[in-house]
């Protein structure tokens, strides 16, 4: 598929740019718009990674496809966890304490998150605020791996750089290795940035017939 190949190139060209090695950065198909059945397009394109925003879907798509890995990158809404907790690998969107209870409740030692940052304190918006991100961690019962951000709408993927930059800093800071960011729209800057994870949707499936379709 082109679009797997132009996605693959760009990133290593991003983190070229950035003076990193691209194996360092994984490309995950966010499949919210592609029926279970055409996800075997991206699988023969070589693409490893899924994410789901739903939690039924994901459990519906990792039985269509089991011998991929298979992410949660949606709002996370806690009574869901014990759902999504034995189909992906990793949670992108902890942000809330009721997920901090049913993660309790149902996590174990192998159960690994990513905590989601508001990095720009946007009102209303999901994400713990930078302030409060040494408090939150503290009280996470699972293991925390890194952190993600959805930044504010922006014109241009340049005008994303600046909380791109300030997430990265939050997990030096804390000697967190994995950063989700990065979507169709400005992963590039995303992976300068220092992004170990970009969540790709319509670059990755312009052109599959059936895209858009769910």
């Amino acid at each position: 598929m082109e679009g797997v190949t132009r996605a693959r190139e760009a990133i290593a060209a991003a983190a070229a740019r950035a003076g990193r090695d691209p194996a360092g950065v994984e490309l995950l198909a966010a499949v919210k718009y592609l029926p279970a059945a055409d996800l075997s397009l991206l699988v023969d394109a070589g693409v490893t990674l899924f994410g789901e925003n739903r939690a039924q879907a994901l459990v519906d798509k990792a039985a269509e496809q089991p011998g991929v890995r298979w992410h949660f990158i949606g709002q996370l809404q806690s009574r869901k966890v014990r759902t999504i907790l034995p189909y992906a690998e990793l949670i992108h969107s902890v942000a809330s304490d009721s997920a901090l209870r049913e993660l309790g409740r149902h996590g174990d030692d192998n159960t690994e998150v990513l905590v989601e940052v508001n990095v720009a304190g946007e009102e209303g918006k999901a994400g713990i605020l930078p302030a409060a991100l040494d408090d939150f961690l503290t009280r996470c019962p699972v293991r925390v791996v890194g952190l993600m951000t959805m930044p504010p709408r922006a014109a241009t993927p340049e005008d994303s750089r600046p909380h791109f930059a300030l997430l990265r800093e939050l997990a030096r800071e804390r000697d967190l290795p994995h950063l989700s960011m990065g979507t169709s729209q400005d992963f590039e800057v995303a992976v300068e940035e220092g992004a170990t994870i970009v969540r790709l949707g319509s670059t990755l499936l312009q052109g599959i017939p059936a895209f858009g379709r769910s």
